[in-house]
């Protein structure tokens, strides 16, 4: 199995709408953040699991067949399109041919998943391996050092007839804006340095607002 990361953000899990004008553009920032030091030393693999028989199922290998084309060897590796996916027959093998081809490679894995209804559309960056299979009872290798999953639809009832019955017009929106956001982030680390996050203010303790209002009450200047 693929030697895990040394260090785990503290700014994933990462989740935004597909349906936002700039989500693969906060992707992406967030993406360059995670993959920016390990993509100048090591070899990125984007593994891109699902099949194309399985319209909710096919978000993967949408993705890994929009990628290929983009993509530099130098920039990624993709295994996992729709002439030839990477399912659960033939996830096992190749994990193997990944790590006997390199060298301790940085692996993000791609996936569909199920979800409650409202986070339906969220694409979601996580740290650590995506665990495949989990959403239809299946037992399945994990793989990635960070993986995105696309929520495509809603689970808990009859996952494999949902999965089946998703609509194509959302797994492939879905798939543009995953694939956008890995092509960005990934020219970038090779080519620019790390820009900042933008950070968020510091919250007040709640006892500052008390002491704010008692303040204001006794018209004193806070």
């Amino acid at each position: 199995m693929f030697k895990p990361n040394v260090t785990r953000s503290a700014d994933l899990p990462y989740k935004v709408d597909h349906t936002s004008v700039e989500a693969a553009k906060f992707l992406s920032e967030r993406l360059l953040h995670t993959v920016h030091q390990p993509s100048r030393e090591r070899q990125v693999v984007i593994v891109c699991i699902g099949t194309d028989r399985s319209t909710g199922d096919a978000l993967g290998p949408l993705v890994g067949s929009k990628l290929s084309g983009r993509l530099q060897a130098q920039q990624a590796v993709v295994y996992g399109t729709l002439d030839a996916p990477v399912h659960a027959v033939n996830l096992k093998d190749t994990i193997q041919e990944i790590e006997a081809k390199y060298h301790q490679p940085y692996v993000i894995a791609v996936d569909a998943c199920l979800g409650q209804l409202s986070s339906v559309g969220m694409v979601t960056l996580g740290d650590g391996p995506l665990k495949p299979g989990a959403g239809v009872n299946k037992v399945l290798p994990e793989v990635g050092h960070i993986h995105i999953t696309g929520i495509v639809n809603v689970g808990g009832f009859m996952e494999y007839f949902v999965l089946q019955n998703t609509r194509l017009s959302v797994v492939m929106k879905m798939a543009d804006c995953i694939a956008d956001a890995l092509t960005e982030s990934l020219t970038q680390a090779a080519t620019f340095p790390l820009p900042e996050l933008p950070s968020l203010p510091e919250p007040v303790p709640q006892k500052q607002h008390l002491v704010n209002r008692i303040n204001n009450l006794l018209g004193f200047k806070s």
